[in-house]
């Protein structure tokens, strides 16, 4: 099984950003004009699309994603989500997998940002003009406005079925209210952790380190191929705000033949420095965590061997040699002022 995030033929968006309406950080389908054939929310489901020949429920053949009836008037079908978490928007991922006769051949996607769910007067605005689609297709728009967006709500001419929408973005956390001693998970998707680089992907994104909750199998997690050279693999992850890391968490759930014999992690405050630059100087940045040993399918919690190196923005987390790691938790005091 190979990721699709370490497939260079998808956009880079794809490979480094957050998909802002996955369900595990509360993304939800709020309201659809129809879904007679395939429900809304399957449409977010995490997993790839399947086509299950001869599965048929009550209203005809069962289809993976969301599917509405053919219309027979004027007007066209759409579906509101709301985002897990807000964010700017950088592309998206319209995905038609196993929908050939049935697929629209046309979508758009407008925004807006709304406390609530959007109403009646709510105004939207066009983030994807109508684009064609094809069946049996991933779609990959990109998206140059870098506002903050709440709700999508996705427009399909004039009918027919989705089987995954993914909106990939940066999350916008809101740091204004922040407690001075509190400890935050400073690389956690919900407070604005991101990607930057990595060596390796080949079975899990290291994207999965820093999502909610324990892993929930091998594959959800950060999962390198077997090393067959010298060396050790590595993730540069930028955290969404700057600040002093006290508490250090490695989560090695589900990895048990293969999780990595030991892991380290090194640090600096790199502000203003573009993230094409941060994979070499990622290699002499000081030691936020010395090599510690790790063992399979275990929380490792490092408090007193943690470096008081100061406030940091970006660490390079080192798994020696390889293998993979489900969660890693950065939990530190967030550094006062703006970014």
């Amino acid at each position: 099984m190979t990721d699709k995030h370490n497939n260079l033929d998808t956009p880079d968006f794809v490979r480094r950003c957050v998909n802002l309406a996955d369900p595990r950080i509360g993304a939800k389908a709020v309201s659809a004009s129809d879904e007679f054939f395939a429900p809304k929310d399957r449409m977010l489901a995490r997993d790839a699309a399947v086509f299950i020949p001869g599965k048929y429920d009550d209203n005809g053949k069962w289809m993976d994603g969301w599917e509405t009836r053919r219309r027979r008037g004027q007007g066209h079908d759409n579906c509101v989500i709301r985002l897990g978490l807000p964010g700017a928007i950088r592309g998206f991922d319209i995905d038609t997998s196993h929908f050939t006769g049935n697929y629209p051949p046309a979508a758009s996607i407008e925004a807006c940002l709304t406390e609530g769910d959007p109403g009646a007067d709510t105004q939207w605005v066009e983030l994807l003009a109508p684009m064609k689609l094809a069946g049996n297709t991933h779609h990959y728009p990109a998206i140059a406005d870098r506002r903050i967006w709440s709700h999508i709500r996705l427009n399909i001419y004039p009918d027919g079925g989705i089987a995954r929408l993914r909106v990939y973005g940066e999350v916008a956390r809101d740091w204004s209210k922040r407690g001075g001693d509190t400890l935050y998970d400073l690389i956690a998707i919900e407070n604005g952790g991101r990607p930057v680089a990595w060596n390796d992907a080949h079975f899990g994104n290291p994207i999965n380190l820093l999502a909610p909750g324990r892993g929930e199998n091998m594959g959800d997690g950060w999962e390198t191929r077997r090393r067959r050279e010298p060396g050790n693999d590595w993730s540069v992850i930028a955290l969404g705000w700057p600040g002093t890391i006290r508490k250090i968490e490695v989560d090695t759930a589900h990895f048990k033949g293969n999780f990595p014999d030991r892991c380290s992690l090194q640090a600096t405050s790199a502000k203003n420095v573009p993230d094409e630059a941060l994979v070499t100087l990622s290699m002499f940045w000081p030691v936020l965590l010395p090599e510690q040993k790790l063992s399979m399918d275990a929380v490792h919690v490092f408090t007193g061997q943690v470096a008081d190196i100061g406030p940091i923005t970006h660490v390079r987390f080192n798994i020696i040699p390889d293998g993979g790691v489900s969660r890693l938790r950065l939990w530190g005091q967030v550094l006062p002022g703006r970014r």
